[in-house]
Protein backbone atom coordinates (compact mmCIF):
# COMPACT_ATOMS: atom_id res chain seq x y z
CA UNK A 1 0.00 0.00 0.00
CA UNK A 2 1.39 3.35 -0.86
CA UNK A 3 2.74 5.78 1.79
CA UNK A 4 -0.24 8.45 2.35
CA UNK A 5 2.01 11.71 1.72
CA UNK A 6 2.88 10.39 -1.79
CA UNK A 7 -0.85 9.27 -2.09
CA UNK A 8 -1.86 13.01 -0.89
CA UNK A 9 0.15 14.09 -4.13
CA UNK A 10 -0.82 11.52 -6.54
CA UNK A 11 -4.77 11.39 -6.70
CA UNK A 12 -6.59 13.12 -9.42
CA UNK A 13 -10.22 13.65 -10.02
CA UNK A 14 -10.58 11.06 -12.58
CA UNK A 15 -13.58 11.45 -15.42
CA UNK A 16 -12.20 8.15 -17.70
CA UNK A 17 -12.96 5.18 -16.09
CA UNK A 18 -12.11 1.60 -17.67
CA UNK A 19 -16.01 0.35 -17.94
CA UNK A 20 -15.23 -3.06 -18.32
CA UNK A 21 -13.10 -3.76 -14.77
CA UNK A 22 -14.97 -4.25 -11.44
CA UNK A 23 -14.21 -3.52 -7.97
CA UNK A 24 -14.78 -6.82 -5.05
CA UNK A 25 -16.64 -6.16 -2.46
CA UNK A 26 -14.45 -6.87 0.02
CA UNK A 27 -12.22 -4.21 -1.36
CA UNK A 28 -15.20 -1.61 -1.20
CA UNK A 29 -15.77 -2.51 2.28
CA UNK A 30 -12.17 -2.28 2.77
CA UNK A 31 -12.32 1.39 1.30
CA UNK A 32 -15.54 2.11 3.13
CA UNK A 33 -13.77 0.68 6.49
CA UNK A 34 -10.92 3.53 6.07
CA UNK A 35 -13.40 6.53 5.04
CA UNK A 36 -15.20 5.55 8.99
CA UNK A 37 -11.93 6.36 10.34
CA UNK A 38 -12.39 9.87 9.34
CA UNK A 39 -12.84 12.20 12.73
CA UNK A 40 -16.36 13.72 13.58
CA UNK A 41 -18.11 16.26 16.21
CA UNK A 42 -19.10 13.80 19.83
CA UNK A 43 -17.64 10.68 17.74
CA UNK A 44 -21.13 11.20 16.33
CA UNK A 45 -20.06 9.34 12.93
CA UNK A 46 -22.57 11.59 10.80
CA UNK A 47 -21.87 9.24 7.42
CA UNK A 48 -23.52 6.78 5.99
CA UNK A 49 -22.68 5.00 2.54
CA UNK A 50 -24.36 3.67 -0.67
CA UNK A 51 -21.71 1.90 -2.93
CA UNK A 52 -23.57 1.58 -6.18
CA UNK A 53 -21.78 -1.15 -8.32
CA UNK A 54 -25.20 -2.57 -10.28
CA UNK A 55 -24.73 -1.34 -13.84
CA UNK A 56 -28.37 -0.56 -14.00
CA UNK A 57 -28.36 1.29 -11.07
CA UNK A 58 -25.55 2.88 -11.84
CA UNK A 59 -27.50 3.84 -14.95
CA UNK A 60 -30.02 5.38 -13.29
CA UNK A 61 -27.70 6.96 -11.18
CA UNK A 62 -25.95 8.84 -13.96
CA UNK A 63 -29.32 9.61 -14.89
CA UNK A 64 -29.69 11.41 -11.65
CA UNK A 65 -26.20 12.87 -11.85
CA UNK A 66 -27.47 14.82 -15.03
CA UNK A 67 -25.58 12.01 -17.35
CA UNK A 68 -22.15 12.42 -16.08
CA UNK A 69 -20.53 9.10 -18.48
CA UNK A 70 -18.57 8.28 -15.49
CA UNK A 71 -21.05 8.23 -12.79
CA UNK A 72 -22.00 4.45 -15.05
CA UNK A 73 -18.40 3.67 -16.32
CA UNK A 74 -16.68 3.28 -12.96
CA UNK A 75 -16.58 0.01 -10.88
CA UNK A 76 -18.49 1.43 -7.72
CA UNK A 77 -19.69 4.98 -7.50
CA UNK A 78 -20.30 5.26 -4.04
CA UNK A 79 -23.05 8.15 -2.40
CA UNK A 80 -22.21 9.42 1.00
CA UNK A 81 -25.15 10.78 2.87
CA UNK A 82 -24.85 12.77 6.35
CA UNK A 83 -27.32 12.05 8.97
CA UNK A 84 -28.84 14.92 10.42
CA UNK A 85 -30.47 12.85 13.10
CA UNK A 86 -26.89 11.47 14.08
CA UNK A 87 -26.84 12.79 17.74
CA UNK A 88 -29.70 10.67 18.67
CA UNK A 89 -27.26 6.92 18.08
CA UNK A 90 -24.23 8.53 19.98
CA UNK A 91 -24.94 6.60 22.80
CA UNK A 92 -24.25 3.33 20.60
CA UNK A 93 -21.08 5.13 19.54
CA UNK A 94 -20.05 5.47 23.14
CA UNK A 95 -21.39 2.10 24.59
CA UNK A 96 -18.24 0.09 23.94
CA UNK A 97 -16.05 2.46 25.73
CA UNK A 98 -18.59 1.98 28.59
CA UNK A 99 -18.92 -1.58 28.47
CA UNK A 100 -14.83 -1.79 28.38
CA UNK A 101 -14.59 0.50 30.96
CA UNK A 102 -13.12 3.21 29.19
CA UNK A 103 -15.80 5.87 29.80
CA UNK A 104 -17.43 5.77 33.37
CA UNK A 105 -21.01 6.27 33.46
CA UNK A 106 -20.58 10.09 34.85
CA UNK A 107 -18.52 11.07 31.89
CA UNK A 108 -20.79 8.70 29.29
CA UNK A 109 -24.06 10.80 30.41
CA UNK A 110 -22.25 13.74 30.49
CA UNK A 111 -20.71 13.32 26.62
CA UNK A 112 -24.13 12.71 25.45
CA UNK A 113 -25.83 15.60 27.47
CA UNK A 114 -23.40 18.12 25.71
CA UNK A 115 -24.29 16.83 22.53
CA UNK A 116 -27.96 17.07 22.63
CA UNK A 117 -27.70 20.87 24.02
CA UNK A 118 -25.18 21.27 21.10
CA UNK A 119 -27.73 20.02 18.55
CA UNK A 120 -31.10 19.07 19.71
CA UNK A 121 -33.22 21.91 18.27
CA UNK A 122 -30.60 23.29 16.00
CA UNK A 123 -31.06 22.31 12.79
CA UNK A 124 -28.77 24.28 10.88
CA UNK A 125 -25.92 23.01 12.87
CA UNK A 126 -27.56 19.49 12.52
CA UNK A 127 -27.05 20.13 8.79
CA UNK A 128 -23.74 21.44 8.62
CA UNK A 129 -22.15 18.89 11.11
CA UNK A 130 -23.56 15.56 9.07
CA UNK A 131 -22.27 17.59 5.70
CA UNK A 132 -18.73 17.87 7.11
CA UNK A 133 -18.21 14.51 8.28
CA UNK A 134 -19.59 13.11 5.30
CA UNK A 135 -16.80 15.24 3.53
CA UNK A 136 -14.47 14.47 5.63
CA UNK A 137 -15.27 10.76 5.28
CA UNK A 138 -15.17 10.87 1.48
CA UNK A 139 -11.97 12.08 1.57
CA UNK A 140 -10.69 9.44 3.37
CA UNK A 141 -12.42 6.94 1.40
CA UNK A 142 -10.16 8.79 -2.20
CA UNK A 143 -7.46 8.58 -0.30
CA UNK A 144 -7.99 4.65 0.36
CA UNK A 145 -9.01 4.09 -3.39
CA UNK A 146 -5.84 5.71 -4.78
CA UNK A 147 -3.58 3.84 -2.21
CA UNK A 148 -5.25 0.73 -3.20
CA UNK A 149 -4.26 1.88 -6.81
CA UNK A 150 -7.72 2.79 -8.10
CA UNK A 151 -8.57 6.36 -9.52
CA UNK A 152 -11.59 8.71 -7.65
CA UNK A 153 -14.11 11.19 -8.82
CA UNK A 154 -15.62 13.56 -6.53
CA UNK A 155 -19.06 15.25 -7.60
CA UNK A 156 -21.46 17.22 -6.48
CA UNK A 157 -23.21 17.62 -9.77
CA UNK A 158 -26.46 15.88 -9.10
CA UNK A 159 -30.20 16.23 -7.90
CA UNK A 160 -30.50 15.58 -4.33
CA UNK A 161 -33.80 14.84 -4.55
CA UNK A 162 -33.55 12.61 -6.98
CA UNK A 163 -30.96 10.46 -5.83
CA UNK A 164 -32.52 10.52 -2.30
CA UNK A 165 -35.61 8.85 -4.22
CA UNK A 166 -33.58 6.23 -6.58
CA UNK A 167 -31.71 4.74 -3.33
CA UNK A 168 -34.32 4.86 -0.59
CA UNK A 169 -32.81 7.32 1.67
CA UNK A 170 -34.83 8.80 4.50
CA UNK A 171 -35.10 12.64 4.84
CA UNK A 172 -32.89 12.62 7.65
CA UNK A 173 -30.06 11.23 5.53
CA UNK A 174 -28.74 14.57 3.50
CA UNK A 175 -26.89 13.64 -0.05
CA UNK A 176 -23.19 14.93 0.86
CA UNK A 177 -21.42 13.90 -2.40
CA UNK A 178 -20.72 11.09 -5.06
CA UNK A 179 -17.44 9.41 -5.37
CA UNK A 180 -16.59 7.21 -8.81
CA UNK A 181 -14.18 4.75 -8.17
CA UNK A 182 -12.89 2.52 -10.60
CA UNK A 183 -9.65 1.82 -13.09
CA UNK A 184 -8.37 4.37 -15.11
CA UNK A 185 -9.05 4.35 -18.80
CA UNK A 186 -6.32 6.71 -21.10
CA UNK A 187 -7.55 10.24 -21.88
CA UNK A 188 -7.47 11.90 -17.97
CA UNK A 189 -6.30 15.12 -17.03
CA UNK A 190 -2.80 15.33 -15.21
CA UNK A 191 -3.09 16.82 -11.47
CA UNK A 192 -4.24 20.41 -11.85
CA UNK A 193 -2.18 22.58 -10.17
CA UNK A 194 -2.45 23.74 -6.35
CA UNK A 195 -1.60 27.28 -5.45
CA UNK A 196 1.32 27.58 -3.36
CA UNK A 197 1.67 27.15 0.30
CA UNK A 198 2.67 30.93 0.37
CA UNK A 199 -0.47 32.04 -1.15
CA UNK A 200 -2.75 30.26 1.12
CA UNK A 201 -1.20 30.07 4.46
CA UNK A 202 -0.41 33.20 7.19
CA UNK A 203 0.84 32.57 10.86
CA UNK A 204 -1.36 34.58 13.85
CA UNK A 205 -3.39 36.84 11.78
CA UNK A 206 -5.20 36.87 8.31
CA UNK A 207 -2.69 37.91 5.27
CA UNK A 208 -3.86 38.22 1.88
CA UNK A 209 -2.00 36.95 -0.67
CA UNK A 210 -3.74 37.11 -4.15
Amino acid sequence: MSNVLSVLKERVSANNFDFTKTISEADIKEIVSYATEAPSSFNIQHWRFVAVNDKAVQEKLKAAAYNQKKVADCSVTFVIFGDVNGVDKLALAYEPMLKAGAMDKATFDGMLGMANGMYKGNAQGCRDEAIRSGSLAAMNLMIAAQAKGFISAPMIGFDPAAVSKLLGAPANLVPVIMISVGHAAPGNWPRKPRFSTDKVLSFNSYKESF
